[in-house]
This record gives C-alpha cells, sequence and structure tokens, in this order.
C-alpha cells in the first residue's frame, strides 16, 4: 500500500491521506481527525504517480514524491503578471492577502476573492487581511509581486513561506505589535484569526512518521502524540511511501530538549 496524497482541513474539507493498493485500484481516503489513531510502518519511498478520477495510476521511478512525467507544475504559481499560459483564464474577482504566521513571517499573496479564507487555512495561517479586491488574476499577481518588493514595509513582506518555517512557529504566538502595523500599512477590508485547536505550549519536534494519537492539522502540518512528546510531520513528506498498516516500532528523537520554550 502507497500513500499517493494528501487533503488539508481548509474549512471546506477534511485533512487526510489517500492510500492506494496498486496500479489502477481505487483511492482509499483515510482522514486524519483529532483523538484518532494512526499505526503505518513508512517503507520504501517512489513517485506517487497520479491520481485520475479516484483511480490511482502507479510510477515505478525513484524520484519522490513525483517523477518529472508526474510532478504537477501550477504555472499560476509562477505568474507576475505575465500570464503564461497559452490563453488567461483567470477572468474572475481576485483578493490579494497579507498572511502572518508565528512568531514573525509575513507572505502576500493571491487567491480568487471566493476562496480567501480557504486559501487562508490550507496554507496554515495563523493571522490574515483581505487588502485589495481586483478583477482578474493578472491584475492580482501584479500587485503582489510590487508588495513583496517593497522596502518601505514596516516589517519584511515575501511571497512564499516554507513549511520548514512555519513548522518553528508552532505553539507560539504572532509578534502582537509587528502584525498591526503591518495591517496599518494597507487598510484591510477585513481581518482573520485562525485557531486550529493544538493547545501547543512548545514547539513539536520535526519527523516522518505515521504513528500515533492525531492532535491535529495546521495546513499541510499534522501533528502527533506519541509517548511523551509530540511531533510534527509535513503532510507532503509521506506522500510516496509504501506503509504497512502497523504501529513504528522505530525509536524516535524525544522531545526532551528538542522542544523550545516560547
Amino acid at each position: 500500500m502507497q500513500i499517493v496524497g494528501y487533503a488539508t482541513d481548509a474549512g471546506d474539507g477534511e485533512s487526510g491521506l489517500l492510500f492506494s493498493d496498486g496500479n489502477g485500484s481505487d483511492v482509499e481516503f483515510r482522514p486524519t481527525d483529532p483523538g484518532s489513531e494512526l499505526s503505518y510502518t513508512l517503507g520504501d519511498r517512489r513517485c506517487a504517480g497520479t491520481v485520475h478520477t479516484g483511480e490511482h495510476l502507479a510510477c515505478d521511478a525513484e524520484d519522490a514524491p513525483y517523477c518529472r512525467d508526474h510532478a504537477d507544475t501550477w504555472v499560476c504559481a509562477r505568474c507576475t503578471g505575465t500570464c503564461l499560459k497559452d490563453e488567461m483564464d483567470c477572468h474572475e474577482k481576485h483578493a490579494i492577502y497579507l498572511a502572518a504566521f508565528a512568531p514573525d513571517l509575513f507572505k502576500v499573496g493571491v487567491t480568487r476573492l471566493w476562496r480567501l479564507e480557504t486559501r487562508l487555512r490550507e496554507q496554515g495561517a495563523d493571522r490574515g487581511a483581505h487588502i485589495r479586491t481586483v478583477p482578474d488574476g493578472r491584475i492580482a499577481r501584479e500587485l503582489e509581486a510590487e508588495v513583496a518588493a517593497r522596502d518601505d514595509l514596516p516589517v519584511p513582506v515575501s511571497d512564499s513561506v516554507r513549511v520548514d518555517r512555519k513548522r518553528r512557529g508552532l505553539g507560539r504566538g504572532v509578534d502582537v505589535k509587528a502584525w498591526p502595523r503591518l495591517c496599518s500599512a494597507f487598510d484591510p477590508h477585513e481581518t482573520f484569526a485562525f485557531d486550529y485547536g493544538l493547545d501547543l505550549d512548545r514547539r513539536p519536534v520535526a519527523e516522518t512518521m505515521l504513528t500515533g494519537t492525531v492532535r491535529g492539522t495546521k495546513g499541510r502540518i499534522l501533528v502527533l502524540d506519541r509517548g511523551a512528546s509530540t511531533y510534527a510531520v509535513d503532510l507532503r513528506d509521506l506522500v510516496g511511501h509504501e506503509v504497512v498498516p502497523e504501529r513504528s516500532r522505530r525509536e524516535r528523537q524525544s522531545s526532551l530538549g528538542a522542544f523550545e520554550r516560547n
């Protein structure tokens, strides 16, 4: 059995993992609900292939999580206002937003207006601010690039934040001075505050594992309790692994000394 994908709880869905027994088999979704028990041992990792209409098409390539043939490249993510498609198709209202990740990481992003809150949650943002609405994606990307390039803002703002940096902020709060100062530079239409229910007072240990009690998810970060320790797992790091449905017995780094206090 192989892990072939994942889903985040973005307010309009359920966090979980996609499993497949082999080429041409139906994909099974297994939720990662808080309080649920996971008992899997991770094995070899290879390309996860592709999932089409609920059916998994396997791939034997060693590249993981996806080989070159199955890597899904979303050209809109690289857009800065000059469309990279044969024909521009983002003709609907877009929101330009700010997102804050504890304790002091801030980014600017764009999304279709109706997906704003969902987009913030699926990234695991702790705070969000809707700063502008524009008619289409091209204008949104142009303005996003302008904000990311500004050097006159009260705090630095980028157009991306790596998952490992988000993971370092688990169990911490957003800088209570920096975030309001940043928002005041844009006069937002609306602001958001998110609570993912993790109830952490220290930073979990970064691991790639799938055994333990689910504490919850924050974007694509899965938080597991195992023994006396708590671990933070990037769901994407699980994709491509063969798994055996039994509790992993591998020794893990203890949180004693690995946790950081606020």
